[in-house]
């Protein structure tokens, strides 16, 4: 039951594919453009069959290839309404349920603050909080319409009521961490865990991070995509 975690080093961030026994279904969440070929062949070697692809926000830091996986293997493209990605083929909102294989079910979670659109996907006791919540952090919200106030929400008021045991996987990893649990970022997180709404403000705004590199070439990509405009 465990994911499949795939790791993109110039960009830091996870890519997740998700299976379980009884059907050759797979879903696939957060994919890099340039580990496309990777992907497929994971999914080869297992003889899975991508039903879905899930996006968690429109990234700043690297090109999805969701357009191209869908191109190749007619998955459906699912992104969180809200995000300006209308190419997709299904704009997700919060409570909305997934379903593929023999049963399973993913149940999306909206959890903004990173942008205003961001979503986490809950799925068998694993949560997958793209850039809402990392391992002892969370991602920045000075840009694209991030707010530490609905960060803060996210965090504390949804994906902090989970059951402690969550396995919880992040949308990225700096400090060569795969996975934590619900439970430990609630006592140990260094920005939020036993923080006040404005103590935790008061991080967010001395962190003073440069701009993402790729900003201006990854969110419009990412709006469509990952493809070229107009393809």
């Amino acid at each position: 039951m465990n994911p499949i975690q795939l790791f993109d080093t110039e960009s830091s961030t996870y890519t997740y594919i998700l299976a379980a026994p009884g059907s050759d279904q797979a879903v696939i969440i957060d994919p890099v453009e340039r580990h496309w070929e990777r992907d497929l062949r994971h999914l080869e070697r297992l003889n899975l069959k991508l039903a879905y692809i899930l996006e968690t926000h429109a990234h700043a830091d690297h090109v999805t290839s969701a357009g191209k996986l869908r191109e190749v293997t007619g998955a459906k493209a699912c992104v969180p309404s809200g995000c300006g990605i209308p190419p997709a083929d299904q704009q997700l909102s919060d409570g909305d349920v997934i379903r593929f294989g023999a049963g399973e079910e993913i149940t999306v979670l909206h959890t903004p603050g990173h942008t205003a659109g961001s979503m986490s996907y809950l799925w068998r006791g694993n949560v997958f909080t793209g850039d809402t919540l990392l391992i002892n952090g969370c991602g920045r919200t000075d840009f694209q319409s991030g707010s530490s106030d609905d960060l803060y929400d996210s965090v504390v008021g949804k994906l902090f009521t989970l059951p402690d045991a969550t396995r919880m996987w992040p949308g990225h990893d700096y400090k060569d961490q795969a996975v934590s649990t619900i439970g430990w970022e609630k006592e140990h997180n260094a920005r939020l865990a036993h923080k006040s709404k404005a103590e935790f403000a008061k991080i967010m705004s001395e962190l003073n991070l440069p701009k993402p590199k790729l900003i201006d070439i990854a969110v419009p990509a990412n709006q469509n995509l990952g493809l070229p405009h107009g393809a």
